[in-house]
């Protein structure tokens, strides 16, 4: 894991549309936002935030974002190559993350209501659903939250 640089954010822009392609799928949505994210939104994060990328030689193969606000820090479009899900990537990049961020109290993020893969990972390393919001008819967006360090939550 290390942090991503502004040269990695086309590489970066390619693995979260192949992440995300199959979250369109579910929700019937090709217009969600990481899908319509431009090279030059994704390098301004990595210019102004945390982005951290896991690699496998020197293919991105793995990324999420951090945005501290106080001492919460928000979390963001965590995403592993569709060929790389399932070896404990995005666990890995959620507990770098929160190396990254030690002031951090607490560490926020959402995901889609019919996101169950999703859902059982940020669960299994101890958010908790704090509510939802429902965007339209075929959206809900679920809020969870960690407290806590996120190394005593996890074995």
């Amino acid at each position: 894991m290390g942090r991503a640089v502004a040269a990695d954010a086309g590489e970066i822009l390619t693995l979260q549309r192949a992440a995300y392609v199959s979250e369109a799928q579910l929700y019937g949505d090709p217009f969600i936002p990481p899908l319509v994210e431009s090279v030059e939104q994704v390098r301004g994060v990595i210019q102004n935030g945390i982005v951290l990328k896991a690699t496998d030689g020197a293919r991105i193969v793995g990324a999420v974002r951090g945005q501290v606000s106080g001492t919460t820090c928000r979390v963001g479009r965590l995403v592993v190559a569709p060929d790389r899900q399932g070896e404990g990537l995005g666990t890995a990049l959620l507990r770098a993350l929160h190396e990254q961020v030690p002031e951090a109290a607490a560490f926020d993020l959402f995901t889609g209501h019919l996101s169950d893969g999703n859902l059982r990972l940020y669960r299994r390393l101890g958010y908790r659903e704090t509510h939802r919001e429902r965007m339209d008819d075929h959206l809900t967006l679920i809020h969870l939250r960690r407290e806590g360090p996120l190394e005593a939550r996890v074995p």
